[in-house]
């Protein structure tokens, strides 16, 4: 009997969403704010770190909302027979899940490609060097924005906005490195701290050591990235020396099996 009224709600709660009394879209757009303390404190960032700045991250997280609750019902629905405390929390385990899972994805995804981003900062300070010459850092970070990698465009806006709000602190610069955790970015970040607060008259000195510090970490980069081909041409020709060797004990174990059957 309890199947029968679950698959009466089902297709009453079809024929409502069908005709448009109802509106799915709507349901979830309204729900998603209560659920907004579930949302990661990364997860706009890694979102348009994938997808660009023109992703629309409510969008997003009400969609993972939506494909969560789905998820709840559609697993509720197949133990109704036998319904008990255990197969709701299966049911909400497996709605949580299917909610990480873009999540997931999305940090698996920054981690892949944190050793591009981690080549992208060297040359992006190099370019605001140049600025740093001519104007001042919170001036020359906002200027070079718009030349800036799509990946630190939010955090330069963020960081420029917290200065421009009085924010005189080393905060806005650590909480830029901690956005961006690469590798020496916490010290160039101080850097530019020291930089911004330096006197005209050291402004060249400073300049100086930023400056060797930038081509320190391009040599770096370049070495890193010869490294990473050399290890990938080193994988491949692994593969092929383990593919070949097992090609040949294949063909020697055949020659022996025929050889045992003559």
């Amino acid at each position: 009997m309890a199947i029968e009224i679950v698959v009466l709600i089902v297709i009453a709660m079809f024929v409502f969403i069908y005709n448009g009394s109802v509106s799915a879209n709507k349901f979830f757009e309204d729900t998603a704010p209560y659920l907004k303390k579930l949302k990661e404190p990364d997860f706009d960032f890694l979102l348009k770190a994938r997808y660009g700045d023109g992703v629309d991250s409510d969008k997003a997280f009400t969609k993972r909302i939506r494909n969560a609750i789905l998820t709840i019902g559609v697993v509720l629905v197949l133990f109704i027979a036998n319904l008990s405390y255990i197969y709701f929390i299966i049911a909400f385990a497996v709605g949580f899940g299917v909610y990480k899972l873009d999540y997931m994805n999305l940090k698996s995804y920054y981690k892949k490609h944190l050793h591009q981003i981690d080549t992208l900062l060297p040359y992006y300070l190099k370019s605001l060097e140049i600025l740093i010459q001519h104007y001042t850092v919170p001036v020359a970070m906002g200027r070079s924005m718009s030349d800036a990698p799509p990946i630190f465009k939010e955090g330069l806006q963020i960081l420029v906005d917290e200065i421009n709000a009085g924010n005189s602190s080393i905060e806005p610069y650590m909480d830029f490195a901690k956005m961006y955790p690469v590798r020496d970015s916490m010290r160039m970040m101080r850097l530019l701290y020291r930089l911004s607060l330096g006197r005209q008259e050291r402004k060249q000195e400073q300049l100086v050591t930023f400056s060797k510090s930038i081509s320190a970490l391009q040599q770096k980069a370049r070495e890193n990235k010869y490294k990473a081909r050399l290890e990938k041409m080193e994988g491949k020709t692994m593969s092929m020396l383990i593919a070949t060797g097992l090609g040949v004990m294949i063909l020697i174990v055949v020659s022996i099996m025929q050889m045992i059957n003559f």
